[in-house]
């Protein structure tokens, strides 16, 4: 049998044994880390070991060779990526959401797209194009930004608007189109997060016919057209509800990693002293056992946090509920509340590792670089997303997205 039909009719591994795969690949990111954010992209041989490694596949329906799995489980496996390469961990947590997305498409779409089972999707939310309704579809044009994984997928999701008849109200989408009919503008030069290579996709007049595209208002009532087909509750979660997980899960693991390397190197550390008062060991320092403590908390309570709300929404969809508002807004809020707490993990560790946490060779400082990228996304900045809770609670109009 050759490579290509084994990968297509695989065995489904345990959660526990694809954790093990992902801490492995972590131990081969964290080397290269250096290496990812210099060629501003994650290297063709490292998403063959994801691929290889069957992490791809996690929330791909067992129909169409995945594994079926959850979003707790994707939160665990990119962190555990996370923990070595947090650019590595957000491009491969995007490309594992849009397989979440493609099981919510229409059958001719799944079957388009899973023609290869290894299809690999990246993509640019904002409607920032024009687009046009012309005979059995749509045409479109533009420039779409932030595209994560851009480099390794085969597919992209472009966001758009979709006038309606009467001109009078637009209706948000999402479009699938495939990557030859696009093409890729590297504009992509950041202080953070530059390894994932979240360049421009450019598209000029492009058709996309009408079974290619998916309605924001489905995906957040869980009534997508594929849910019909992929019947697992899991399909049917508000998808702003559970799927920013992939957004948090690589700070959560850039956290813990910073966490684990600072433990480590304060054990044994001695000060160097500036003219005088060296020579005396780190761990014995009360400002660095209390960031140390500081840091800890954070991440665990934004571990819990994360895990609960998840379970909440599949327990919510196992039941046959659509979300509640109350639920989507609060999920909402914890994940700008979460990545904030992660944040000031992180900011705790690098203020108090010293003037050698400036070297291009210390993780931490990338980690610091990449954390603060991470959660400046929209998604999960505190400033968008709490003022959207605080209307809500207080009887307003929520302006956002939930």
């Amino acid at each position: 049998m050759s490579d290509a039909a084994q990968r297509s009719t695989p065995l489904k591994p345990s959660v526990s044994e694809l954790l093990s795969r992902a801490r492995a690949i972590s131990e081969i990111v964290r080397v290269r880390a250096q290496e990812t954010e210099a060629n501003r992209r994650v290297s063709d041989d490292v998403v063959e070991r994801i691929r290889e490694a069957g992490l791809f596949r996690i929330l791909q329906p067992e129909t169409r060779g995945g594994y079926e799995y959850g979003m707790t489980d994707l939160l665990e496996l990119s962190a555990a990526i996370g923990r070595g390469c947090g650019s590595t961990a957000w491009a491969y947590g995007i490309a594992n959401v849009h397989q979440w997305f493609v099981a919510c498409m229409h059958k001719q779409a799944q079957d388009e797209f899973w023609a290869d089972p290894d299809a690999i999707a990246a993509g640019s939310y904002p409607p920032v194009g024009k687009t046009v309704v012309v005979d059995g579809g749509y045409r479109i044009s533009g420039v779409w930004s932030f595209a994560s994984g851009c480099d390794f997928a085969q597919w992209y999701f472009l966001g758009a608007t979709i006038p309606s008849a009467d001109g009078a109200v637009a209706k948000p989408m999402f479009l699938l189109v495939p990557r030859k009919d696009v093409r890729i503008d590297d504009k992509w030069h950041t202080m953070g997060l530059a390894g994932t290579g979240s360049k421009n996709i450019v598209a000029d007049n492009v058709f996309v016919p009408a079974h290619r595209a998916l309605a924001f208002s489905d995906l957040a009532a869980g009534s997508g057209p594929g849910t019909l087909i992929n019947t697992n509750p899991f399909y049917r979660q508000s998808f702003l509800s559970v799927l920013p997980v992939a957004l948090i899960a690589p700070i959560l693991g850039m956290a813990e990693g910073a966490l684990a390397d600072f433990v480590a190197t304060v054990k044994v550390r001695e000060t160097r002293g500036a003219v005088a008062g060296g020579n005396r060991r780190m761990a014995e320092f009360a400002t660095v056992q209390s960031r140390v403590a500081e840091a800890a908390g954070c991440i665990d309570a934004a571990r819990l946090m994360l895990h609960r709300d998840l379970g909440e929404a599949y327990a919510t969809a196992v039941r046959g509920e659509h979300t509640p508002l109350d639920m989507r807004l609060r999920n909402r809020l914890d994940h700008a509340f979460s990545a904030r707490l992660l944040l000031q993990a992180v900011d705790a560790l690098f203020a108090a590792s010293g003037g050698q946490s400036i070297f291009l060779d210390k993780p931490i400082q990338r980690v610091w670089r990449d954390a603060h990228a991470a959660g400046s996304h929209i998604s999960l900045n505190w400033d968008a997303v709490g003022t959207m809770y605080g209307q809500y609670t207080l009887g307003l109009e929520p302006k956002g997205q939930y």
